[in-house]
């Protein structure tokens, strides 16, 4: 049983005085290690998905504060406090629709303020602690995560997934990847069926890969097949992640996600969402003031190298839709299984 949790990927890691991560671009046909030595290069590496995931991005987030503190002048904390605003409002910057970047961001700000009468040094000392101990809970969380979901999950049970849900997007284990190892590591006997999710294959590259991996048995579907498994009797629930929960329960997830769901409420299937409490965000009331991120056109224009679409051809490439609480069966968190009224349970179990 312990073998399928050994082969849990994890994507980040603090090395002593830097951040080492497995950058996703290159997989699944190189496993390439960057080691980010500055807030610079962490900017880079959320906004160019090499580091990507709502949870992973949060950690890295609070890492890349560091380092981009971690050199500032000692001698005045007003001046220390604006630089730290710059900062963190720099790493905003990356990628608007995961709630969790700025949930991190505002946990080492609150460090800091919590801490602003000692020496400068020992705050910077304490942000590094906080980032690792955000990193460290994650990997709980998640594992949490998982356990909680299995009793959700049949035996021989066929499970649709979009995107990318696992260790390679969180601190360990994954969210609703987290439900489908631990259901496997439980002899549930299950068949995964993995979207490619285009346009940037997170499925086909990193979630094939990590289920290759933990050899749990699955076959990978294009997005456009979902609805041919669903007709055809093949699927028995989906699970996914989510980047952002609102109030009510509405939620932001890759594009593609709201179609699955529409789907799986027409053929009377289970969707669930997995999420930590990291994700869910109450002071947004619904999905309607969820900011969508849109991203360059090359994305869909080329493959690879290759371009498959003629130049010049206007795009539309927003990476997130929002899905309605309508039509999520349950929520998988760290502290259980959510049901309707989400507004009121969410804010019961979250507030």
């Amino acid at each position: 049983m312990e073998n399928n949790h050994e082969k849990a990927v994890t994507s980040i890691e603090w090395r002593g005085d830097h951040v080492r991560i497995l950058d996703q671009t290159f997989l699944p046909s190189r496993t390439v290690y960057s080691d980010i030595r500055d807030v610079g290069r962490m900017w880079e590496a959320i906004k160019k998905l090499r580091v990507r995931g709502a949870p992973a991005i949060g950690i890295a987030a609070a890492y890349g504060l560091y380092l981009g503190i971690r050199d500032l002048p000692e001698n005045s904390y007003p001046s220390f406090e604006i630089e730290v605003k710059r900062i963190s409002d720099y790493l905003n910057s990356a990628r608007p629709t995961a709630v969790n970047l700025s949930w991190a961001v505002q946990r080492i700000q609150h460090t800091i303020h919590a801490h602003r009468d000692e020496p400068i040094q020992v705050i910077k000392d304490r942000v590094l602690k906080t980032a690792q101990t955000i990193h460290e809970e994650d990997k709980r969380v998640c594992k949490s995560i998982g356990l909680n979901g299995v009793d959700l999950i049949p035996k021989n049970a066929r499970i649709l997934t979009h995107c990318n849900t696992g260790g390679l997007a969180t601190g360990q284990y994954g969210t609703a990847l987290s439900v489908i190892y631990h259901a496997h590591v439980a002899k549930k006997n299950i068949h995964v069926w993995v979207d490619e999710t285009r346009p940037l294959l997170q499925g086909a590259r990193l979630t094939a890969w990590e289920l290759m991996r933990a050899e749990i048995p699955m076959k990978l579907v294009t997005d456009s097949m979902a609805g041919h498994l669903m007709q055809s009797g093949k699927v028995d629930l989906v699970i996914v992640g989510t980047d952002r929960v609102a109030a009510n329960g509405d939620m932001a997830n890759k594009i593609g996600t709201y179609s699955l769901a529409v789907l799986a409420s027409y053929h009377n299937i289970p969707f669930y969402v997995a999420t930590p409490a990291s994700t869910i965000d109450l002071n947004i009331a619904d999905g309607t003031l969820i900011p969508i991120e849109e991203r360059d056109s090359k994305e869909i224009t080329s493959f690879g190298s290759a371009e498959v679409a003629p130049s010049r051809v206007e795009v539309y490439n927003p990476a997130f839709d929002v899905t309605p609480s309508s039509l999520i069966t349950a929520y998988v968190t760290e502290k259980g299984i959510v049901k309707p009224d989400y507004t009121e349970n969410l804010s019961k179990l979250f507030g």
